[in-house]
């Protein structure tokens, strides 16, 4: 499996996320996806994709049989094939396509990030998944996890994907710096503070789903496209 662009992750991490969190408003339309890679919460880095950027990363990963179009529908939509393309379970996909939308996590944040798509028993059970994500890569020779050094402030260490090389991890370390800089003394945010947070932004994203698959489905019947 060759690296994958910042772009195709991302497309392939926001197909996971919607299968998982909007199932009746899947699979995808290229507009619906566009807006999905684009969101400005739960996302990092937020990011700017056209639709021409995203119809060419769904193509790509096509070609590697990651991705998929839906036969049945009238409108093009796309699916994920991650975990069999990967070979993974689906503790590992979850993991990993949450490392791929909103950057690196602790295991504890993983968990909260993880609640509308995969139920953890425990903050143990996060680890014991990234561990064996971690032994399989260093078996094979393909990483797919690291876990990074302390960062100024936090309790637990965080973790990386590699899914686009060891290279995208180089933009870390002055975000790094520059947090230590700011603020050296800095204590992390609260488990409550973090997951009433997340639940807020959760509600957000549900309720935006719901509008989107509301007007698509007044496209439809109108018989209009959707842009």
């Amino acid at each position: 499996m060759r690296t994958l662009t910042p772009n195709e992750a991302r497309v392939l991490a926001t197909l996971m996320e919607k299968a998982r969190t909007v199932p009746d408003s899947y699979p995808l339309s290229l507009n619906a996806l566009v807006l999905g890679c684009n969101q400005k919460t739960s996302r990092d880095p937020v990011m700017e994709l056209t639709d021409a950027q995203a119809q060419a990363a769904i193509d790509t990963l096509k070609a590697q049989s990651l991705v998929f179009e839906a036969s049945s529908s009238r409108v093009p939509r796309f699916e994920h094939n991650f975990q069999r393309g990967f070979g993974v379970t689906e503790a590992q996909a979850v993991l990993l396509g949450l490392l791929m939308l909103r950057g690196p996590q602790t295991p504890g944040e993983l968990r909260l990030s993880s609640e509308r798509w995969y139920k953890f028993a425990d903050i143990a059970s996060v680890e014991d998944a990234l561990g064996q994500l971690k032994a399989r890569g260093e078996d094979s020779g393909a990483l797919m996890v690291v876990q990074l050094p302390r960062a100024a402030g936090m309790r637990e260490q965080r973790w990386a994907h590699l899914l686009c090389g060891e290279a995208s991890l180089s933009a870390l370390a002055p975000m790094q710096r520059a947090s230590s800089a700011i603020n050296p003394e800095a204590e992390p945010v609260s488990l409550g503070q973090a997951e009433r947070l997340q639940q807020r932004i959760e509600s957000l994203e549900s309720q935006v789903a719901q509008l989107q698959g509301q007007l698509a489905r007044l496209y439809q019947e109108l018989g209009l496209p959707q842009g």
